[in-house]
């Protein structure tokens, strides 16, 4: 009968879902008890997930769990972690997402092979200066928070950074020190109100991706350094105030991606940027081999007015060919003024 099997089905249905709901629920209640029961009991604990549980707090004796690797306790409503945490000697990740948490403690800087530390969609402010002792620290989320600045000498110790997400914050600044992070490869800042980058940034030299849009009306240029972030894949600095590139911009032989989306720029013109970013690498070199050459004219002028023999370009050339070469052979005749690369080579044997 088609109306008893639809009511056997519901039926079914009905108490699969109650099932669920009290498994659940039994899972919630027992919380981090069993976990900590094993610990004392000596059996090994490499990894705790606690995701979604509602839990409000950790015991302070999860610090005393030896030989821990993993802590999950993402999905949460946790608004403190106890210090105890710092006595974590083997923890490699911690994951704290999506909680209540208004600060961290100081004794995170005690977890020296952490690797992973994920806090976004949290309520911090701030984080502690002592988290620049997380040598080991390859990955660090701090999205989706209310942090101000970051501390100061992060970039100095966290020389092993690879990955840092500070996005959907109220960040005015990067610290001077994030440029040190010599092993940053991925640096997503967008949705602050930064106000421009340190004068350094060009340091980065393993950066392949960096995010920089929808800082608004704060972010209006670029240092100089830029051009020389060589790695450089994928750039978004769209929804700014940005006016012009750096003419060092043209340096970024790498670079696959750009998005200029949202930005009053007058340098490169929009007809450029509507070409793609080949169109904006080419335009950018060009003026900077412009302002090259005519530096270059100026210093020979000033120095011929002062000794005949100084007048010699062989001293400019020195500096600049090398810097030449990097930008590509499809600008050597814009540099000799159109002449073929062996012409050219042959007027630079007779000038040296």
């Amino acid at each position: 009968m088609p109306g008893l099997r639809h009511a056997s089905v519901l039926h079914a249905m009905t108490r699969a879902v109650a099932d669920v709901s009290a498994a659940r629920s039994a899972l919630q209640e027992l919380g981090p008890r069993p976990v900590l029961k094993q610990a004392q009991e000596g059996k090994p604990v490499e990894s705790v997930l606690l995701v979604d549980r509602q839990l409000r707090y950790l015991p302070e004796a999860f610090g005393r769990i030896l030989g821990l690797r993993v802590l999950d306790v993402s999905h949460n409503q946790l608004q403190v972690i106890p210090d105890a945490i710092g006595g974590l000697d083997h923890l490699e990740e911690l994951r704290l997402a999506s909680n209540a948490l208004v600060s961290l403690p100081d004794t995170v800087g005690f977890l020296s092979n952490l690797k992973i530390l994920n806090v976004s969609t949290n309520k911090l402010r701030t984080l502690p200066d002592s988290i620049s002792k997380c040598r080991s620290l390859v990955e660090l989320d701090a999205s989706y928070n209310g942090l101000t600045y970051l501390p100061t000498n992060i970039g100095y110790e966290l020389i092993n950074l690879r990955k840092l997400w500070v996005h959907m914050n109220k960040l005015r600044s990067l610290p001077s020190s994030i440029c040190e992070m010599q092993s940053l490869y991925l640096l997503d800042a967008h949705f602050n109100e930064l106000c421009g980058l340190p004068s350094a940034i060009g340091k980065l030299s393993s950066l392949e991706i960096l995010n920089l849009s929808s800082n608004f009306s704060d972010m209006k240029e670029l240092p100089f350094s830029f051009g020389d972030l060589l790695n450089l894949r994928e750039v978004d600095l769209s929804n700014n105030q940005i006016h012009a590139l750096p003419d060092s911009f043209g340096r970024l032989d790498k670079l696959e991606k750009l998005n200029l989306e949202q930005n009053p720029l007058s340098m490169p013109p929009a007809e450029v940027v509507k070409e793609g970013v080949d169109a904006v690498k080419e335009y950018t070199s060009k003026r900077w081999l412009d302002a090259l050459l005519e530096e270059e004219q100026r210093s020979m002028a000033a120095a011929a007015a002062e000794s005949p023999q100084a007048s010699t370009p062989k001293a400019w050339l020195a500096r600049s060919v090398s810097w030449v070469s990097d930008v590509g052979g499809s600008l050597v005749g814009y540099v000799s003024g159109g002449q073929t690369k062996s012409e050219k080579d042959s007027i630079l044997d007779q000038q040296f």
